[in-house]
């Protein structure tokens, strides 16, 4: 069976995408693997084995076009309502709470934040399915 170790994302600055998933959602530098062309930075916390990787392209000067293939990455967290308020606190312009349901029952709470070059973060309410 497969296990899921990581997702990739390309960012335009290293230090403001350490910085931006370090104060939002703990994650510090795993690994950082410096080449020729590119360079590529494991964030991780205690939480999960689960890593995100940031490749930052030596060549790139232009922003990167998100597209309309990508959706959104999430994390869970046991305190919604005070994580919104210490990412609010932080700068860091996190969407308002909002909830959804699936035939009559609650499913989910959650908010949305973007990283700096515009990726979308779920932050969902640890509960039912999303532990």
């Amino acid at each position: 069976m497969a296990k899921i170790i990581h997702m990739m994302i390309r960012v335009a600055e290293e230090a403001r995408s350490v910085e931006f998933y370090d104060k939002a959602f703990g994650l510090k530098v795993a690994r950082r693997f410096d080449f020729d062309d590119f360079t590529l930075v494991y964030l991780a916390n205690e939480e999960s084995e689960f890593e995100l990787e940031l490749t930052v392209n030596k060549d790139q000067s232009e922003p990167y076009q998100l597209g309309n293939g990508y959706g959104h990455m999430a994390v869970s967290v046991a305190d919604l309502e005070g994580e919104h308020q210490r990412l609010v606190a932080a700068g860091l312009s996190p969407k308002d709470i909002k909830a959804m349901a699936h035939e009559g029952k609650a499913l989910a709470r959650f908010f949305f934040i973007e990283d700096p070059d515009g990726y979308k973060i779920e932050v969902l309410e640890r509960q039912g399915r999303y532990k």
